[in-house]
């Protein structure tokens, strides 16, 4: 085994530590964030695989609507925190995941369950409708409309 190929190995490894340790449920006094986190077109795939329920806001920093559902996730993580992990991803940056989830119109809130896109929103909507497509897929099983 190459010196590049161990160094891999490590890193993948120090990574799958890191997630388990943010998939804890929150305690009392836990460091765990519970705001949004950034998502990349290489950290994507292993977040939304790496915890049951995962919402994620497509998004964009020059998109107007973008900025009135940001402050709603950014509550909703805070309170769902333990239950429902909250990823942003910046479509500007990041036009490989986006397109293959085929974002045409931002914001677009899509909800994974155990790693699939089960549930969607396009376009700004109220807390109340946002927390009505994610409550579902918390402890449940309900099956996807989505795909």
């Amino acid at each position: 085994m190459s010196f590049d190929d161990e160094v891999q190995k490590i890193n993948a490894r120090k990574f799958e530590e890191m997630l388990k340790g943010q998939s804890k449920p929150k305690e009392k006094g836990s460091a765990e964030p519970t705001k949004p986190v950034d998502l990349t077109d290489s950290t994507f795939r292993e977040t939304v695989k790496s915890y049951p329920v995962v919402v994620v806001d497509f998004w964009a920093p020059w998109c107007g609507p973008c900025r009135v559902v940001s402050p709603l996730l950014e509550q909703m993580a805070s309170e769902m925190a333990g239950q429902v992990k909250f990823g942003k991803l910046n479509v500007d940056d990041n036009p490989v995941t986006a397109q293959q989830f085929q974002i045409q119109g931002i914001p677009t809130i899509l909800v994974f369950k155990d790693g699939e896109p089960v549930d969607g929103i396009v376009g700004a909507a109220p807390k109340q409708t946002i927390e009505a497509r994610i409550k579902p897929y918390i402890g449940g099983t309900k099956d996807s409309p989505y795909q």
